[in-house]
């Protein structure tokens, strides 16, 4: 890792640290308990323009900054949030990689202003299918599992209680995945849009 890299890392986690403690979270409506929040813009910002490398290391090292400066109820609840952001990158991954396959990295600036709407629509697309559908299948598992990985059978929701519960629960963690991931990955695009003019994507 040079040090260009190395300086990257420690200041988009930085930024993601700083945006979380600062910047406030909006309840989801229908469980107020899950917060939306912007802090991941800039882990996919940094993905898109910098490298999958780079951005994989900012969200894994943001978990583990989280873990030590929100503390929840749930010891591993940041990593249930890696799962989602990482989940979330595979789609933002794959959507960009089939729309950029046959276009010079030398000119994916002007590609990206020209087809950002196309590649927006698929980056998110895919961004938020890949997030719900492995969130879904990683809430399902992991949620009623014994304590620290999950509540176990002490988990209620809507009066259900262990797995009942977890499942009572899905569908309302597919819409708040779906809805966050819905407002992140375009934000994200047009903060990446703004950049490669200056900021070659490796």
């Amino acid at each position: 890792m040079n040090t260009r890299t190395l300086a990257l890392i420690i200041m988009f986690v930085a930024l993601t640290a700083a945006i979380d403690a600062f910047v406030p979270k909006i309840p989801f409506p229908l469980l107020p308990f899950l917060l939306y929040n912007v802090w991941e813009i800039p882990i996919v910002v940094c993905f898109v323009v910098f490298g999958p490398k780079t951005g994989l290391t900012v969200a894994v090292l943001n978990s583990f900054v989280l873990l030590v400066l929100t503390p929840q109820f749930l010891p591993t609840g940041p990593f249930y949030n890696l799962i989602a952001v990482l989940s979330m990158l595979i789609g933002v991954f794959v959507a960009f990689k089939i729309y950029t396959y046959r276009c010079p990295t030398e000119k994916i600036s002007s590609f990206l202003k020209t087809h950002q709407l196309g590649l927006g629509i698929s980056m998110t697309t895919l961004g938020i299918a890949s997030r719900v559908a492995i969130t879904t299948v990683a809430n399902y598992f992991l949620i009623s599992q014994p304590s620290p990985i999950g509540f176990g059978s002490f988990f209620q929701f809507e009066g259900l209680s262990g797995q009942a519960a977890v499942i009572a629960y899905l569908p309302f963690s597919v819409l708040f995945n779906a809805t966050l991931a819905l407002y992140t990955i375009p934000v994200a695009l047009v903060i990446v849009i703004a950049i490669v003019s200056t900021v070659k994507i490796q």
